[in-house]
């Protein structure tokens, strides 16, 4: 199978600058124009926007994630298709409960982490303190002999954004991550919306294979054929990239599996199955 691009789910304390830091990371990319380029859904949880530079070799797919507690089980899903966890903290403010609750997450995962110091810029950054705080939380930094990579960096002036991308296709070039591109795709659901003029849209990460216009599809209890792909990589979807489906009958749960079926009778049984087998769970609990 041939190399595919890595999911980066970026997770840490609610204000220490993760969007921030995303939008950062998109107008480089845009303003450059690579071929290399960032494909994003900036707040897949929060944000029906997405946008970025088109894919290729060194092409991340990002996944930012809300801070808030009440999403911390959605948070844990994300991190279920994540290859590498982004820990962002503030250089000024240093390890929350928040931090560890994401660092946590990123653990149960199994996935590595990349550390982000961010607002490395202002005068009150203390970068060496708050890395010495991750230490003592059993990160094994790079500083420090370990493997852990972290990077300084300021969504404000553009210091290490450039540091932070390389940083995390050397972590997923060391994962040696493969995809199958060729036959039926599988994606994971990241968020789903109503849409006026759309109806239900998700916001998917494709695993292996490749979504196209018109497949059947059954995502959890629910069923569809793909009316419209919006994918942030441009073009067919594969490649782990994120992308917006629409043509589905009703709103899939965040973390549901979308499987490609070979025909919308097929996918309508399937999603009845699930459906009926889910409300005899309910009423038997």
């Amino acid at each position: 199978a041939p190399p595919r691009q890595p999911v980066v789910t970026i997770l840490g304390h609610v204000d220490h600058g993760k969007t921030s830091l995303l939008d950062a990371l998109r107008s480089t990319n845009v303003a450059a124009g690579e071929a290399g380029g960032i494909t994003q859904h900036i707040g897949a949880f929060e944000e029906p926007g997405g946008g970025g530079a088109g894919g290729g070799g060194g092409a991340i797919t990002f996944v930012d994630t809300p801070g808030h507690e009440a999403f911390s089980a959605m948070r844990a899903r994300g991190a279920a298709v994540t290859d590498v966890a982004v820990l962002v903290v503030a250089a000024d403010e240093g390890v929350k409960p928040q931090t560890r609750e994401a660092l946590a997450h990123a653990r149960s995962a199994g996935c590595p982490v990349v550390v982000a110091l961010t607002k490395c810029d202002k005068p009150t950054a203390r970068p060496d303190y708050v890395k010495a705080q991750l230490a003592a939380e059993g990160l094994d930094l790079e500083d420090f002999g370990g493997t852990v990579q972290v990077v300084h960096t300021s969504a404000t002036t553009g210091e290490g954004l450039r540091e932070l991308e390389e940083a995390l296709l050397l972590q997923a070039e060391l994962m040696e991550l493969r995809a199958p591109v060729e036959g039926r795709a599988a994606a994971a659901v990241i968020e789903a919306r109503l849409e006026r003029g759309l109806g239900p849209v998700a916001t998917v990460i494709v695993k292996r294979g490749t979504l196209r216009v018109g497949d059947p599809v059954v995502v959890g209890t629910e069923f569809g054929r793909i009316r419209a792909l919006r994918s942030d990589a441009g073009g067919g979807g594969g490649d782990a990239a994120a992308g917006g489906v629409s043509g589905l009958e009703g709103l899939p749960q965040a973390g549901d599996e979308l499987l490609v079926v070979p025909d919308e009778a097929r996918a309508r049984r399937l999603a009845d199955a699930r459906r009926l087998r889910a409300e005899e769970f309910r009423r038997g609990r």
